[in-house]
């Protein structure tokens, strides 16, 4: 089962940061429940209506990102290959537990390497589509399952590059915030805040991106 693409750089720190990141996002890990957990937990409890299940999920992961015991309770923060705060680190591993859950209630293979690159892609919100042009793909075309699944390695690995240098280099949307995380002892009440404005909107920008169309 591959995460990023096998022929990207896996030497590269930035990509197995990627790979940590979405490998914690969709397996779970430590108190975070998996993708599909969450994904089946909020379908049985909304009746499996896809649509409220994944609002209910937003919801959910968004007031969860504000609990401190996440964070403590998260684990394997010391084996990533680049130091990162252990807030950010969690804020990125929700946000892609959020993202390929609703990718799971939309129907879409999590198993794919195309489904897996869109995940990280939604961590960077708006900002992904200008990614998604620069490499070539169609803006004017919905985002389709079918189209997404066409989307050849060679993309992919451009997509994950860009996706990675822009959540190293903080360079999103919201970047003041970020860099203000860099410094060490900020206080906890802005930390909590943009952990669930990030996580709210990795949600909002999945459920955008994994359509059910086709």
């Amino acid at each position: 089962m591959t995460i990023v693409p096998n022929n990207s750089d896996d030497n590269d720190p930035i990509q197995k940061l990627l790979r940590w990141i979405v490998n914690v996002g969709i397996n779970g890990f430590g108190v975070l429940p998996s993708a599909e957990d969450v994904a089946e937990d909020h379908l049985r409890s909304c009746g499996y209506n896809r649509e409220e299940a994944i609002n209910s999920v937003i919801a959910w992961t968004t007031a969860y990102a504000a609990g401190t015991g996440f964070i403590t309770g998260l684990g394997g923060l010391a084996t990533l290959p680049i130091a990162i705060p252990a807030s950010l680190a969690s804020s990125y591993a929700l946000g892609a537990n959020t993202a390929a859950a609703i990718a799971i209630i939309r129907g879409y293979d999590i198993d794919s390497d195309q489904v897996r690159t869109f995940v990280l892609l939604a961590l960077l919100g708006d900002s992904g589509l200008e990614v998604l042009k620069t490499v070539g793909v169609n803006l004017g075309t919905k985002l389709t399952k079918t189209l997404i699944s066409q989307i050849p390695g060679k993309v992919l690995i451009e997509i994950n590059k860009k996706v990675g240098f822009r959540l190293i280099t903080k360079a999103g949307e919201k970047g003041v915030v970020n860099l203000m995380k860099l410094v060490p002892l900020v206080g906890g009440v802005l930390g909590a805040g943009f952990d669930s404005t990030f996580v709210n909107k990795c949600g909002k920008t999945a459920k955008n991106i994994f359509t059910q169309i086709d």
